[in-house]
This record gives structure tokens, C-alpha cells and sequence, in this order.
């Protein structure tokens, strides 16, 4: 039986479909309606009078003009479309377009733009779709090109990726023709205004309150910590938390290929990589940058992530004096992160054995926390490991915290609970010796918590 068949009429069929051709057609409408306001108003605007930091003043001028330009047009609006299209021009000329009202809510985390007319978003973890889109391909590059020209990189044909940053720190990756098929991708990991601290992960249940106390032990007691986890786990959330309980008296340099860090230390130097020019040169890696810290005296090393040759140089800075550093990895399971460690340090082009790598990473590398995203869109520490050493050609590790999922609610959320194994850490008697006294009770086993 067919579907009209069913609903035994076919009146609202052809209602509906009636209706999506005519708010097509006038999405269109108002595409190209604002596509003509937008030019007019560039032309009765002296752009160089807003500045890269516009006033009030300024931008209400600006307002005005669109406003002037908008009531000239012969369009029939009504007051709704008249107030967005204002809205939508003024955020074309001083902004990023489309994208202002996203970067401006709070509950979106990840703005993903897959096409020009296909836009999602992650509010929580999950994803969805939104209405918002752009006029055509040419619009959305034109919004890429501002981002990456705003940090002095480029993109076109002959360079056709770029990672960039936004004014507030959020990382920005875009890709566009030849190397994709359906025009240009841009992708926005934003981040908060104000970081998160160590007290909002407890809340949110990213951690517990025993997790936390002694990740505060471990970083002040400058053991070395890697934090492995996949895409969208909270890696560099982590690290930012982490770089909190770094006291301020010490000098910390961090790394990053896209500066995302928040730290908020006084005494702190940040760098970059930089990518080459149009003519090839120029290029400045992580590994040139973890090469050239180690002679600017820090107390502390972060690097954003390991994802290279730079991993051999990192492991060796750890082994020499700069303990209490901190990264990231790529990578599953903390066992995963040693073997992806490994792989990383054989493409620094040295030859080195396999053996002698590993005995690089078990004496550079203290702790292992492990992240994952959840099938709620939750974030967890699902694993806390200290490293032992060797035993014969293995790296050795014992899990002293660890999460459990024990199933699903009714809404979907995951169960569980977040607790010690009941092994006592070696670094334990190095906390002490940092004068950070833990409570006894702390690695029992029988004490459970950051249940969900």
C-alpha cells in the first residue's frame, strides 16, 4: 500500500510539498537580497574607519547605512526579515558571517560545515544539524580566507589545507577544492571564554574528586604526564586543567601547532609552527620548537600534541632535567599511546632500536591518563596509569584508578562508577617527598567514587 493510500487523502501531500518549493525559493530570495545589500553597503562604507577592533560608535554608523540600504530595496520584507538581514549583513562585514550567531552561543562546542548549504553542530556531545548556511561555495571561502589571513596564513589552490585559530583561541581546520568533492569544509573546535578548572570537571563528571587531588599531587610533584584520548575527548581541556596546578613561580614554554592553551600563569612563553610560504620555505616545526625551548631555560615543557619526530626530542627533555612536562597523544587505550609513542619517535629518521626507544618512553614517561567520549557524548578519565618500567623488551604499567560501565538509564545516560584498584602508586613516596600529604584512604579499594 502505497504512503497516500494510507493517509487516504492526497490533499496534504501536495500541501507540503508546496510549501517546502515556496520557503526554498524565498531562502533563495533573501540569499541574493543580502548578497546585493552586502556590496552596496561595502560601497557607502569606508571600511578602514571600523578598524580590526570597532568601536560602538562606529558600528552603529554601520548599522545605520545597512538599515538605509535595506529600506531602498524593493523587496517586501516583513519586520522579522528586515532585523535579521541587518543583523546578518552587519556580522558579513565585522565578523565571520553565517558563523556569529554559532561562535556566540555558549552550548556549541564543535561547528562542523561540511558544504555550504550542510552546517552541524555538537551541543553536549551530540550532533546536529542547523539551518544556517551560507549563498554559495564562494561565500563560505570567502569566510575561510578571512579566518586563516587574520593569523597571517593562506589558503588556495596550490595550498589547500590550513589550521588556523580564531581571536578567542578556537582551532579552525579548512580543506577545499581539489581535495574536496563537494566544496569547501571548514571545521571550528571552540573554546570556552572562561577555561574550565578542575571543580567544573568534577561537576560535569569528567573526573572525581580522589582523580582530581591526585592529579593536583602529580603535577606539583613534576612527574611527567602524558594524556592520551581520541578526537573530541577533552585532551587539551585536560592539559589546560592541568597547567593550573603548575605553580606560578616557574617558567613554562608551550608548543603548539595551533595555539589552544589557556594557561593562566604569568610567567609563560607560547609558540607556534608556522607553516611555509608560497615558495616552499619557511617552514618551522614542533620538533624545531621543542629543540630550540630546551635553550630557553623552562622549568616546564607543553606540547599541545605529539604527532612526530618532535616525540624523540619531547622524551629526551623529560630525561634531562625538564621533568614535570606535559602532552598529548593520539591514541585508545594508554597501552595504544606507548606503542603510537614509539612509532612517533622512529620518524625522527634516527636509528635507533626498538629496545632503546621504549626504555626512553618508561623512564621519561610517569603517568598515562586515558580519555574517551562516551555514547552519551559524555567525557571520562576511564584510566589512570603509572608506568613501572621494564620487563624485558615490555613496558610495564599498573592502573591505580580506573571507570566501569555498568549499563544505560532510561534517558540514555551512561552508568557506572569511578574508583581505585587498590594499588598504591610508586610515586607515592615522591608526593610525599614534595612535602603533598594524601589521604591513606585514598587508593582503597573499597572507596568508590564519581559514580554516574
Amino acid at each position: 500500500m502505497s504512503l497516500r493510500e494510507r493517509l487516504g487523502q492526497k490533499g496534504p501531500l501536495k500541501l507540503v510539498s508546496t510549501e517546502i518549493r515556496v520557503d526554498e525559493a524565498r531562502e533563495c530570495a533573501l540569499q541574493d537580497l543580502k548578497g546585493r545589500v552586502h556590496y552596496k553597503v561595502i560601497d557607502q562604507t569606508d571600511l578602514s574607519l571600523l578598524g580590526e577592533s570597532p568601536t560602538a560608535e562606529s558600528e552603529k554608523e554601520l548599522e545605520t547605512v545597512i538599515r538605509s540600504v535595506v529600506d531602498s530595496e524593493p523587496d517586501p520584507l516583513s519586520q522579522g526579515e528586515r532585523e535579521n538581514l541587518v543583523r546578518e549583513i552587519k556580522n558579513e562585514v565585522l565578523g565571520l558571517g553565517p558563523l556569529e550567531p554559532l561562535l556566540a552561543d555558549p552550548t556549541v562546542s564543535d561547528i562542523l560545515v561540511n558544504s555550504y548549504n550542510r552546517v552541524f553542530v555538537e551541543r553536549k556531545g551530540r550532533l546536529e544539524k542547523v539551518s544556517i548556511r551560507f549563498r554559495n561555495d564562494q561565500h563560505l571561502l570567502k569566510i575561510i580566507d578571512k579566518i586563516a589571513s587574520a593569523v597571517g596564513r593562506r589558503i588556495d589552490e596550490s595550498s589547500p589545507m590550513v589550521d588556523a585559530r580564531l581571536a578567542d583561541g578556537s582551532r579552525v581546520n579548512a580543506i577545499i577544492p581539489p581535495l574536496t568533492l563537494d566544496g569547501p569544509s571548514l571545521s571550528i573546535r571552540k573554546f570556552a571564554v572562561d577555561p574550565l578548572k578542575v571543580d567544573d570537571l568534577v561537576k560535569l563528571g569528567t573526573i572525581s574528586q580522589a582523580a582530581a587531588k591526585l592529579l593536583e599531587a602529580v603535577v606539583k610533584s613534576r612527574l611527567n604526564v602524558l594524556i592520551s584520548g581520541g578526537t573530541g575527548t577533552g585532551k587539551t581541556t585536560m592539559l589546560n586543567v592541568l597547567s593550573s596546578f603548575i605553580p606560578r613561580r616557574e617558567r613554562i614554554v608551550t608548543i603548539e601547532d595551533s595555539a589552544e592553551l589557556q594557561l593562566q600563569q604569568e610567567h609563560v612563553v607560547r609558540m607556534e609552527t608556522r607553516p611555509p610560504n608560497i615558495e616552499g620555505h619557511g617552514e618551522v616545526t614542533l620538533r624545531d620548537l621543542v629543540r630550540n625551548s630546551l635553550r630557553m631555560r623552562p622549568d616546564r615543557i607543553v606540547v599541545g600534541e605529539v604527532r612526530g619526530g618532535e616525540a624523540l626530542d619531547m622524551m629526551q627533555a623529560m630525561n634531562t632535567g625538564h621533568d614535570g612536562s606535559l602532552t598529548t597523544v593520539h591514541a585508545n587505550t594508554p597501552r595504544d599511546a606507548l606503542s603510537r609513542l614509539e612509532t612517533l619517535m622512529s620518524m625522527a629518521g634516527m636509528d635507533i632500536p626498538d629496545k632503546a626507544l621504549r626504555q626512553q618512553v618508561a623512564s621519561a614517561v610517569h603517568v598515562i591518563i586515558q580519555l574517551v567520549r562516551l555514547s552519551d557524548g559524555s567525557r571520562r578519565l576511564v584510566s589512570f596509569q603509572e608506568i613501572t618500567g621494564m620487563e624485558g623488551d615490555t613496558i610495564t604499567m599498573q592502573e591505580i584508578f580506573k571507570f566501569t560501565q555498568t549499563g544505560l538509564d532510561e534517558r540514555g545516560k551512561v552508568t557506572g562508577h569511578f574508583g581505585p584498584t587498590g594499588i598504591r602508586p610508586r610515586c607515592a613516596d615522591r608526593i610525599r617527598s614534595f612535602g603533598i600529604e594524601l589521604d591513606s584512604g585514598l587508593f582503597s579499594e573499597h572507596r568508590q567514587g564519581g559514580g554516574l
